[in-house]
């Protein structure tokens, strides 16, 4: 391997691309969210393919950016800038989807989809509950429920809640970075709305609203 100035080509390519891999992996994140909460809410997704963001790929890698003799530390260096802000894209496309095919997951996810669909689903239909922007649900409204079901629908809404919070932790363990469980959570709080039906409330901006 070529050496210059005393600094190891491959070093200086490594480091370039260390950081790409520490990104958060938003859009795959939206994809195994919206795929999760399909399946819990009960309807088919009228899903949208995801934007490729690999890119062509041009002839030439790192190899030969950094061929020749005569190439100087700086212009490797600056080279070695643009291949990194151009291969962002393609980096991420070939990263792992975010998995939400763990044992404990799938568990989770099938739990709150028979609750959803044996007492939460009225809850919604009747506008007595609602998706809260921290990707929980609430029970917002409690007199639009008939007295006889307020006390279960809302052991529901709490046992609910309970799986919400642990398969945002759930996922961002099981996708090795615990620290994205804030963004995971963020993710699927906004899926949430997005996937409500007509009539149903979600809470944006601080404020409830009505699909």
């Amino acid at each position: 391997m070529r050496r210059l100035m005393g600094i190891p080509v491959a070093a200086v390519l490594v480091t370039a691309c260390v950081t790409i891999n520490v990104y958060f992996p938003a859009a795959e994140a939206r994809e195994a969210a919206r795929e999760f909460v399909d399946k819990v809410i009960g309807d088919e997704a009228s899903s949208t393919p995801p934007a490729d963001e690999s890119g062509d790929k041009k002839d030439g890698g790192p190899s030969a950016m950094i061929d020749g003799s005569t190439s100087s530390l700086r212009q490797l260096a600056s080279r070695v800038d643009l291949y990194a802000v151009v291969g962002i894209g393609s980096a991420r496309a070939q990263s792992p989807d975010i998995s939400i095919k763990t044992p404990a997951i799938q568990a989770i996810q099938a739990r709150m989809a028979a609750r959803f669909n044996s007492s939460l689903r009225a809850g919604f239909d009747a506008g007595a509950l609602g998706f809260a922007s921290d990707g929980t649900i609430v029970v917002r409204d409690a007199a639009k429920l008939p007295l006889k079901d307020r006390a279960s629908i809302q052991q529901a809404v709490a046992e609910d809640n309970r799986d919400r919070n642990a398969v945002y932790r759930e996922v961002a363990v099981a996708n090795g970075h615990p620290e994205w469980e804030g963004q995971i959570r963020e993710v699927f709080a906004k899926q949430w709305a997005e996937s409500a039906r007509s009539g149903w409330w979600y809470q944006s901006g601080g404020s409830w609203k009505q699909k």
